[in-house]
């Protein structure tokens, strides 16, 4: 599974942005689809998921981001967003988006990762 997340780029504080992540190859039996950042010096965290069998508004977010962003995807396992609103400065980071077979995740990712998008907030 290749993963291709776009859509970043350089924000004001209460600004938004929508990030996409295109999959292909074996997608068939993905069951979970996520996104992670990595700020500056800090280890990448978890920031939301959902799976694929989920309702339009299941998924699952951090604490930090409850509330401002939103995930969403497909039900052919070819894409998923994050809509990011209401953007703060500890926002910014690489983006990066991830899927997996079973539907899990650790703290820092998922079975596969793409390459991320950066997020930079800023006025």
């Amino acid at each position: 599974v290749q993963l291709q997340a776009s859509g970043g780029g350089l924000v004001q504080p209460g600004g938004s942005l929508r990030l996409s992540c295109s999959m292909s190859g074996n997608t068939f039996d993905i069951k979970g689809m996520g996104w992670f950042r990595q700020a500056p010096g800090k280890q990448r965290e978890f920031v939301a998921a959902i799976m694929h069998n989920s309702s339009p508004n299941g998924g699952n977010y951090a604490a930090s981001v409850r509330g401002r962003f939103t995930i969403s995807r497909d039900n052919d396992n070819k894409w998923v967003a994050l809509q990011m609103n209401n953007l703060k400065l500890e926002d910014t980071a690489v983006y990066y988006c991830g899927a997996d077979l079973v539907g899990s995740w650790t703290p820092t990712g998922m079975r596969f990762m793409g390459k991320g998008t950066q997020v930079t907030v800023s006025s």
